[in-house]
């Protein structure tokens, strides 16, 4: 685990994005992550809903920590600098 990327315990639903956003840090930088339903779905094979959707989270955020992690040490931000998974 990179000492450099630390991640809050906070996570919401987004409307707009019809996605769960979740905040990293890296250098004082506050990154969103934003996860899918549909990558929500596969990890851990259910149907989610905006209704589910947080509860499912809780049940993989450390799988989901892991996957943005790497996308941030890999530079993977979408052009509004955001960690998109899924």
């Amino acid at each position: 685990m990179n000492q450099n990327i630390l991640f809050s315990d906070s996570s919401e639903w987004d409307d707009s994005r019809q996605a769960v956003v979740f905040q990293a840090q890296q250098a004082g930088q506050l990154i969103d992550c934003v996860v899918s339903l549909s990558l929500l779905s596969k990890l851990d094979d259910i149907k989610v809903s905006k209704e589910n959707a947080l509860t499912v989270f809780e049940r993989i955020r450390f799988d989901l920590e892991d996957m943005a992690e790497k996308a941030i040490e890999e530079e993977e931000f979408s052009p509004t600098g955001d960690i998109v998974l899924g």
